[in-house]
């Protein structure tokens, strides 16, 4: 029984096509009455309970922004469609656009993060994030693969779920997420109401352009981009907290 078992494995192993290059197009949605809500507190409730009521009236639940992941072997990058980048959030929220772009290589450990911050943009390049994820054994079927979840803290306080399939053999993921034994195809901030999912997965040849690492932007390294953030956000109050998280995402 056990010979059976192993030469099945063996077979299924040699089966298995795993995919090393191609691109995933991926859409993150908002929930834009959950975030506007947080929003609201005893300080600006008089206009912002107003400005909120309106914004259900006119606007719909979720906000969806649309990305692509190329990868190829040990790099990856993600890039926000063109013109949806270009839309501003509610009231400027940072939690409410997708401003990164993200060129990330895997085997030296490092990425360079084009960062649009309000008015400025920066030139991130530091150490990828190194996150604690606790894998479980809950599955569940995105673009066609199926996906093992994982769970993590990232920030100090964000929850993070995310689904990763190890049929695409790189350990990749939407903007900063990476670190499974796999591609990570959906990522879900449950309490931050956000969540990316790939809505389709195209094993084709990469043109090297488009693993070209961005150029544009002051340069700075994480602890640098964290300095500069405290400075500018000290006097926003509440509302700092939330983008600040968003911004260093």
């Amino acid at each position: 029984m056990a010979v059976s078992l192993l030469v099945y494995v063996e077979i299924k192993a040699q089966n298995t096509h795993f995919t090393t290059v191609g691109s995933i197009e991926f859409e993150k949605t908002i929930n834009m009455y959950a975030t506007i809500k947080k929003q609201i507190n005893k300080d600006n409730e008089s206009y912002m309970q107003q400005a909120y009521d309106q914004f259900k009236k006119t606007q719909p639940q979720f906000k969806k922004l649309k990305s692509t992941l190329y990868f190829s072997g040990n790099k990856t990058m993600f890039k926000p469609d063109a013109e949806e980048n270009s839309q501003n959030g509610f009231f400027g929220s940072a939690q409410t656009t997708q401003n990164n772009t993200v060129l990330t290589d895997l085997a030296t450990g490092t990425f360079v993060d084009q960062k649009k911050v309000f008015e400025e943009t920066f030139l991130v390049k530091d150490s990828v994030r190194n996150i604690n994820w606790k894998i479980t054994d809950e599955t569940r079927d995105i673009a066609g693969y199926t996906c093992r979840r994982a769970n993590a803290i990232v920030l100090d306080s964000i929850y993070v779920v995310a689904f990763y399939t190890d049929e695409i053999a790189v350990s990749g993921g939407p903007e900063s997420f990476t670190g499974l034994p796999g591609m990570i195809l959906g990522v879900a901030l449950p309490h931050e109401n956000i969540t990316w999912f790939a809505t389709k997965v195209n094993e084709v040849t990469i043109d090297p352009k488009n693993l070209n690492p961005p150029t544009k932007g002051k340069p700075v390294n994480n602890k640098q981009l964290r300095t500069t953030l405290q400075a500018a956000l000290k006097d926003w109050g509440d509302y700092a907290k939330e983008s600040f998280k968003a911004l260093l995402l």
